[in-house]
């Protein structure tokens, strides 16, 4: 009934909003920092309260009014009026203030990004980003002379660069990151080829600009790539130059991964000056980080120095530095070229202490290191540590493998006799699949390309290859991990109502990723293929009953669910208590994994699980997880679905009780049954049954119920 007005200035609130800033660079040989002043402006607005049609008062989540109804009393009112007049001016102050701080802020970031030291950074950056190591060092020099103090990271981006010549090939990279100097690859004639496919790590992967269009030879060590003022200018002043300063550099354009080879001459000028940037970041006692001492073992690597290398390793305990895998490449790459078995296993030993793991391509260079000693020993370790760490191995270790297995040194060693009570007992305490018990029989070997059947028996030898039981305890731990990390990312309780769900109305022996089948050879969702997979699983499972199906709930609504075909399907599986429809905002693949990790059942989905949300989960236990429950699927050209169970044994490194050795190739595949295998035995023991061949053939063509009845029961 007593209406009243609230007239106040706005200024304040509309600069809090985005403002343009007026950004006109000079095409000069220096950048200027151009101030924003905003212009004043007098905009108000008015804002109404009217007491018959409001109880409460809400202008904004900045406000906090009371609950209680405004009084009908004249006098009260006007209180209420002069309160909330009172409370706006306190907001605009506080805008006013916020606004000011920001301003003297944005006019501190200007006058940074025109201060020498971003402005090094920044050409710093760009160098790295085209792989210009003259560039650079120009760049370095230029500074040092006109007294620019340089930083780590500035040290850092310098000291890839010029590890990155020394060595051989420049990668255009991300601020300088370090480079993983094994990745892989020893050439036929034992020397490191350094340059192929090194990886990087740390700040990203290689997003390089336009350097070349493959590999080209730099022949002068003086740099023909100059960067225009106007170039830098427009870096500086665009909101990218925030991203330089927390290591993230602007993209100058899409770019695929090249290396720039470069000449001797360019390889030694290149080391020099990078051990004087390293010298002089040491007597300005810039701060060291792991990046840096990386770069300088790659510098002594170029240089056969594997101690210096080494010793890089070993400095960064006493900074308080963690290294990483690419940490010890260079000393590695060097004592393995070198021939040198004892500290090349000293690297090794080292990173074990420090919690460091070896991958294949360290694992490879040490097996080389090792066949090219002849100690079998050392031989017989790394292929354990091929097992317990990679599983399945790349085809140029499978080569290196192969020219162990047929070389003379191979042949002469092993046990004649052995205690076969003792060796089974340790494959059995060990899960199944190897002994650990050293090298069994004598004898030449014998190397086969072989493939696994369906029945789990190699088509060459007929040995039955073993299923490695997961561990309960293991499996329960990754249950709660998954729960765990689940619950962190999902909204609110969904996910808590999603377990207690699964408590009610499980357990389950096979679980269905609804989306993935849905979508399956189209980016059209079809329920109808969903049904075929369900009522198919339904009818070959043991208990008959329906599986679980997944499917985001956004899947369940729309005009095309609402036919009625669609619906009753939907109907169908909810009647069956069969359907759990995440909600919206939800992440789906949280909750098909953790109902099949719970349940120990069968996962039907064609999801590599190679994303952000699987690698959270480590590489570990759930790569053999995966491997024992995953379901893959496709549909015949009647539409009937086609299920491709999981392997009829581990697929890794396997060891039997008679020595003998079957070690799958990492290659892609559509399915399983394709893999290669090699089947390693001792010559003189025919370990071949007869009808090994028939017998083969016969399990493969064994109905698909049975094998995945025998499946459902082993997981």
């Amino acid at each position: 009934m007593f209406p009243f007005t609230l007239n106040f200035n706005t200024l304040q609130l509309q600069q809090s909003l985005s403002s343009p800033l007026s950004l006109k660079p000079k095409l000069s040989h220096h950048i200027h920092a151009f101030d924003y002043e905003p212009s004043p402006s007098t905009n108000t607005f008015t804002l109404t309260l009217n007491e018959r049609k409001h109880t409460k008062i809400h202008y904004s989540s900045l406000n906090s009014f009371s609950k209680k109804p405004p009084s009908t009393r004249k006098g009260s009112l006007e209180s209420n009026a002069s309160s909330t007049s009172s409370r706006v001016s306190e907001i605009v102050k506080k805008k006013k203030k916020v606004n000011d701080e920001n301003s003297v802020q944005k006019k501190r970031k200007k006058k940074d990004k025109n201060s020498p030291e971003v402005k090094s950074k920044v050409a710093l950056d760009m160098c790295s980003k085209r792989g210009d190591v003259m560039g650079a060092l120009s760049f370095y020099d230029s500074a040092i002379s006109q007294g620019v103090k340089l930083g780590t990271h500035h040290y850092t981006v310098l000291l890839y660069l010029c590890s990155s010549a020394a060595v051989g090939v420049v990668k255009p990279a991300k601020s300088g990151t370090g480079a993983r100097t094994l990745n892989a690859v020893v050439s036929s004639n034992d020397v490191f080829n350094h340059h192929l496919e090194e990886e990087l790590s740390g700040f990203g992967s290689i997003d390089g600009n336009d350097t070349c269009s493959g590999d080209t030879v730099l022949d002068n060590p003086v740099s023909h790539e100059t960067f225009h003022d106007e170039e830098l200018s427009s870096v500086l002043n665009s909101d990218s130059t925030e991203k330089f300063e927390k290591g993230e550099p602007k993209a100058f354009g899409n770019q695929e991964e090249h290396g720039i080879l470069v000449s001797e001459d360019v390889k030694k000028y290149a080391l020099k000056r990078g051990f004087e940037v390293y010298e002089r970041m040491c007597l300005d006692k810039v701060g060291m980080n792991e990046a840096a001492l990386t770069a300088v073992a790659r510098m002594a690597m170029s240089m056969g120095d594997g101690d210096m290398a080494f010793e890089m390793v070993k400095q960064m305990k006493n900074l308080g530095i963690s290294p990483k895998l690419r940490s010890y490449g260079p000393a590695l790459s060097t004592f393995c070229n070198d021939g040198d078995i004892d500290k090349a296993f000293a690297v090794e030993k080292h990173m074990l202490e420090h919690g460091v793991y070896p991958e294949e391509p360290e694992l490879e260079a040490l097996l080389r290191v090792s066949i090219r000693a002849g100690s079998s020993d050392k031989v017989y370790y790394v292929l354990h540590k091929l097992r317990s760490r990679v599983r399945k191995v790349s085809p140029t270790t499978a080569s290196l493998i192969i020219d162990w297995f047929k070389s003379k040194q191979a042949s002469r060693i092993g046990k004649r006799k052995w205690d076969k009570r003792l060796i089974m007992e340790a494959i059995e305490n060990n899960g199944g699949g190897w002994h650990g018990q050293g090298w069994l029989g004598k004898g030449k070997w014998e190397v086969v390309h072989t493939t696994i059947g369906n029945d789990g028996m190699c088509k060459c030898c007929g040995a039955h290859l073993t299923t490695i039981d997961l561990d309960p305890v293991e499996t329960e731990n990754f249950a709660k991990s998954v729960a765990s990390l689940a619950l962190m990312r999902e909204k609110g309780s969904n996910f808590q109502k999603f377990q207690k769900w699964l408590d009610y109305y499980g357990p389950f022996e096979a679980v269905v990723d609804a989306a993935n089948v849905g979508l399956f050879g189209q980016r059209r969702f079809m329920p109808y293929k969903i049904n075929a997979v369900v009522n198919e699983i339904h009818h070959r499972l043991p208990s008959k009953k329906f599986p679980l199906i997944i499917l985001h709930n956004k899947r369940i609504k729309g005009d095309k669910m609402d036919e009625p075909i669609n619906k009753a399907l939907i109907d169908k599986w909810n009647n069956a208590n069969a359907l759990y429809a995440t909600p919206f905002g939800s992440n789906d693949d949280w909750y098909w994994l953790y109902a099949a990790i719970k349940f120990k059942c069968l996962l039907v989905t064609n999801d590599e699980m190679r994303d952000h949300l699987f690698q959270l989960l480590g590489n570990d236990f759930f790569p053999r997880w995966k491997e024992r429950h995953q379901v893959r699927f496709s549909f015949s050209y009647t539409g009937s679905p086609v299920f491709h169970m999981p392997p009829p044994c581990s697929v890794v490194i396997q060891e039997s009780e008679e020595g003998h050795w079957h070690i799958p190739i990492e290659t892609e595949l559509n399915y399983e049954s394709d893999r290669r295998w090699l089947c390693i035995s001792r010559a003189k023991l025919d370990m071949v049954p007869k009808d090994s061949s028939t017998t083969s053939k016969d399990a493969a063509g064994k109905n698909i119920e049975t094998t995945y009845t025998q499946l459902t029961c082993d997981v």
